[in-house]
């Protein structure tokens, strides 16, 4: 009598997929038979071929081409994509840009996000390894990168994106983040302000470090003194970001203009300006979508996450058709966006 399905615990078998015994035992041939005839082999009659290719299609088999492939040694035409967080519009158009040279070159893109977790980074960049995708493309996150140094010298090839990977010499995509934070910066003293404010995020991360230090060095060359107040660093948070924001715009001598570390942080200023009738200039380092649409449209520093991810992988392709020269950092210029809230003058001169 068969097990009753409605009894408490139970659980059906997973399905199985169909293997080439599955087919060869269908169409009543042997099992060389039906290697032949999925690998395009020839050595099998058309009847034979077409009773096989039957069966396959009615059992739905599929063939293995990643167990095939690393029985023969050859590559599995794919690769990993570990970034920060895919749903960052950042990082989405990287990936994007990133998947489309990885098909380009007849492969498969397998991403994931760190979260910022070097637990969770080191968890999938092995995980990815001992898939054997061909190649990774890292958004570093851990301050230390030499697990990864066996995979390296056993042939998986790798780039870093948006930062350094410390403890391995790969190649490297940044973009001009000191420059360009600099630049915003800078834009700003030429409005006529002299109280900058900057709220970016935790300084452990690359990215966030060196922006902080454009900011700092274009206040210097300007001879303005940076007050411990008007700096804001750390992951994004609604209230202490409220905090922040509290404490530069008021008091005897506030902030009259913000420079904000990533597009995260510009929206989440904008929100918490809203309901202020006398609004600081600012200025956002990452564009983000609509800024050209709101009242007063944000002047950002623009950087170029598809063109990071472009090259990344076209780099990362460049090792796996042999390329040995030295690993190489590829420097991706910012730009500047005016758009209307960073050409604000100081409240004494409007």
């Amino acid at each position: 009598m068969p097990a009753s399905t409605d009894r408490p615990g139970f659980r059906p078998a997973p399905p199985v997929r169909p293997t080439m015994k599955d087919v060869a035992a269908a169409a009543g041939v042997g099992l060389k038979t039906v290697s032949r005839v999925v690998n395009g082999e020839p050595g099998v009659s058309e009847d034979t071929a077409r009773r096989v290719r039957s069966v396959i299609d009615a059992l739905g088999f599929r063939r293995n081409d990643g167990a095939r492939l690393l029985r023969q040694g050859a590559r599995t035409g794919s690769v990993g994509l570990l970034l920060e967080d895919v749903a960052d519009p950042f990082y989405s158009q990287l990936s994007r840009a990133v998947e489309e040279v990885v098909r380009a070159h007849g492969s498969l893109l397998l991403t994931g996000s760190s979260a910022e977790d070097s637990a969770r980074e080191r968890e999938l960049a092995l995980g990815f390894c001992a898939r054997r995708v061909d190649g990774l493309v890292v958004v570093p996150t851990s301050a230390d990168h030499a697990y990864l140094a066996p995979e390296l010298t056993a042939g998986t090839a790798m780039v870093s994106v948006d930062r350094p990977m410390p403890g391995l010499d790969v190649d490297t995509v940044l973009a001009d983040n000191r420059t360009g934070a600099a630049t915003g910066a800078s834009h700003l003293l030429r409005q006529g302000h002299r109280r900058i404010g900057y709220l970016g995020d935790a300084p452990d991360i690359y990215t966030a470090a060196e922006r902080l230090a454009g900011y700092r060095e274009a206040m210097a060359a300007a001879g303005c003194p940076v007050e411990e107040p008007w700096v804001a660093m750390g992951r994004p948070d609604p209230l202490e970001l409220r905090f922040a924001l509290a404490r530069m715009l008021t008091g005897p001598e506030p902030v009259t203009a913000l420079l904000c570390g990533n597009n995260r942080t510009t929206v989440a200023v904008l929100r918490e300006l809203a309901g202020r009738v006398e609004r600081p200039a600012l200025v956002g380092f990452d564009d983000f979508e609509l800024a050209d649409l709101l009242a007063v449209p944000v002047t950002v520093v623009a950087q170029d996450p598809a063109l990071m991810g472009r090259t990344a992988a076209e780099l990362l392709f460049r090792r796996l058709r042999g390329e040995t020269a030295a690993a190489q950092q590829v420097v991706v210029r910012t730009r500047l966006v005016p758009r209307g809230s960073g050409e604000l003058t100081p409240p004494a001169t409007r």
